[in-house]
This record gives structure tokens, C-alpha cells and sequence, in this order.
């Protein structure tokens, strides 16, 4: 692959790791990380320099068109993940969701197409099913926006099939279910319980133990992502990325434990529980679109792969100078 490839939200989890792949494999890539005075490059600026070497970075915001229209200048390929993620954080402030993950979106999706870009992929999440009405979770799955972002991603995710139905953008949606590896947020789950781990404390501050999640590993994310780059019958379509193992978030938080050889107490803690009826119940992807289209499928799977995954993401988490990235006593909405 030698063209040049956009990636916006380059500099946030799943972002930077798919740019050292897409760098691994000889794609020229321009990556979008969001404007800062202190000219941090969020996650880009911890990946090897001879990967970061080979990058263009761009600072720009997708909520700006004109500068969405600078910056796809000359692309071949875009890969949407800029977005406001956090749950928690959209009940607080919804409109900002509404202006990152919709108009956003739309800036992202006209400039592409005035551009004439051969490929668009969207980043779609799970949390647009809300709890499943039967599991596994295929792409017909009816939506259920149960949070401020979960709307919002639905949003994002119509217009961007609104483009393909209406303008004939070549347009391919990535559903990832709950990704998870070194780097994320300390707003999700499992970073939460090692980083807690990790820096001693062993009565462990959790939400909701009851809901059920498919965790599934970054790297198996980013090569669905990069798949669907190469793929001519994902156009027009909308692709789940799942482990295809479901596992309650008390059951994996004593799976930490237990791989990080401690005894932990877990405490509810009342701020991180979601409004009843905005709590996803349940997720557990059904893969075998992915499978057929893309020819994909997660190569840590079962308990045992996601074992291998939480490994991973436990030596990287207890790397001091990774640990001393994060606030392990501070809730991150």
C-alpha cells in the first residue's frame, strides 16, 4: 500500500495504533490530532520515533470544514475515528457530542467527497445496539441509542450510509464491540482495575459489575480496520469487530486480579454507575460478517485469548513510566 492514507483521531487509543500498522505496511499517512497549544501529539508522541518519522501529523478539528477540506487534500483513503467517547461524560454535556461525533462526521464525509477520496471508513461501536435482544449481536441488530454518545454514533453512523446511498461515497463502517489494550483511556473498565492494581490499591472502585461486554484486543481491531482498506465488499456495509466471548465486568476484574497475583476488594462506587435505563445489559458480537467480507477474524478469542490480551495490557500498564501517564484515584468521566 503506497497511498496516502488520513487518519483523524490519530493521536487518540485505537488511532495510534493503527498508524504504526498502517506505517508497517508502507502507507503514506497524514494524521489528524486534535489542536492543542502545548503541541502534544496525545498517543503519537509515545510510539517509536522511527514510526513517528514517517508520519505527517496535522492539527486540525473535524468540527471545522474549511479545515477538514485543507487537510483531505490529496488523500486517497480516510479513516474517520476522531469522536467523543466517554460515556459518562454525554450526560454531562451531550451537545458536544453532538458537534464532534454528528457535524464532525458530516464536515469529515463532505470533505471526502469534494475531494473524491476512493475509501471512507467509519468508525461505527457497539453501544449503538444498547443491551441486546439476542445475542450474539449481528449488524441487523435494531440500533438503540441508551446514552447522549450512543445517539450521537448513530447519528454519525446514518450519515455516513446517507453519503454512500445518496452520493455514491465509498463508504465502509467498522463496528468495533468493547477494544481494549495498552493506551486506552482510564474511563474503560479494564484499564481502570489495573491501573487501581497497579499502583498498589487493592479495594478496587467500580461501577455496574453485572453488565456483560466482548472485550476484544486492540491489535485485533486495527487489523480489521486495515482489512476493511482492502476490501471491495465491505463498500456500503456495516461490519462488526468482536472477540465473540462475552464475560461479566465483576468476572473480569477478579480475572485481572488473579493474573496480576493479588487479592482485591471491588467497592461500588455510586458516581460510576450509569442511569438505570441507560445501562447496556449486555454485548457479545456476532463476527461472521467480518469473516466473510474481510476475511477477518479475532485472533484472541475465549477466555484464553482474552487472558493473552489482559496479559499484554497488564505488562504494559505496570511499565512505570506508562502507569505514571494515568490518575489511578481519579475518576475519568
Amino acid at each position: 500500500m503506497s497511498e496516502q492514507v488520513l487518519v483523524t483521531g490519530a493521536d487518540g487509543f485505537i488511532g495510534s495504533h493503527l498508524v504504526e500498522s498502517l506505517v508497517e505496511t508502507g502507507s503514506r499517512v497524514r494524521a489528524l490530532v486534535h489542536y492543542n497549544p502545548r503541541g502534544s501529539w496525545g498517543w503519537l508522541d509515545c510510539i517509536a520515533e522511527e514510526v513517528r518519522a514517517e508520519l505527517e501529523v496535522v492539527p486540525g478539528d473535524v468540527r471545522d470544514s474549511h479545515g477538514m477540506h485543507h487537510i483531505m487534500n490529496g488523500c486517497d483513503v480516510v479513516v474517520h475515528l476522531a469522536a467523543l467517547i466517554g460515556i459518562p461524560y454525554s450526560y454531562y454535556s451531550p451537545g458536544s457530542y453532538v458537534d464532534t461525533n454528528i457535524n464532525g462526521t458530516l464536515n469529515v464525509l463532505q470533505a471526502a467527497r469534494d475531494s473524491e477520496v476512493r475509501r471512507v471508513v467509519h468508525t461505527s461501536t457497539s453501544e449503538v445496539y444498547g443491551s441486546a435482544r439476542y445475542v450474539p449481536i449481528d449488524e441487523e441488530h435494531p440500533l438503540n441509542g441508551q446514552s447522549p454518545y450512543a445517539a450521537s454514533k448513530i447519528g454519525a453512523d446514518q450519515l455516513a450510509m446517507s453519503f454512500y446511498s445518496s452520493f455514491d461515497l465509498p463508504v465502509t463502517i467498522i463496528r468495533p464491540f468493547n477494544t481494549y489494550g495498552p493506551r486506552q483511556s482510564a474511563r474503560a473498565v479494564i484499564p481502570t482495575v489495573i491501573a487501581q492494581i497497579a499502583a498498589g490499591r487493592r479495594r478496587i472502585k467500580l461501577g455496574s459489575l453485572e453488565p456483560t461486554r466482548d472485550f476484544t484486543f486492540v491489535e485485533d481491531v486495527v487489523r480489521g480496520f486495515v482489512a476493511a482498506l482492502g476490501s471491495e465488499a465491505a463498500i456500503g456495509e456495516v461490519t462488526n469487530l468482536g472477540s465473540g466471548y462475552g464475560i461479566p465486568v465483576g468476572e473480569t476484574a477478579s480475572l485481572i486480579a488473579a493474573l496480576m497475583d493479588v487479592q482485591i476488594e471491588i467497592l461500588l462506587d455510586e458516581q460510576r454507575i450509569r442511569p438505570e435505563s441507560s445501562e447496556v445489559v449486555r454485548l457479545l458480537a456476532d463476527v461472521n460478517k467480518a469473516g466473510q467480507i474481510l476475511d477477518w477474524r479475532p485472533s484472541l478469542s475465549g477466555r484464553e485469548g482474552l487472558c493473552d490480551g489482559l496479559s499484554k495490557t497488564i505488562a504494559w500498564f505496570s511499565d512505570p513510566k506508562n502507569l505514571a501517564l494515568y490518575k489511578p484515584d481519579l475518576y475519568n468521566l
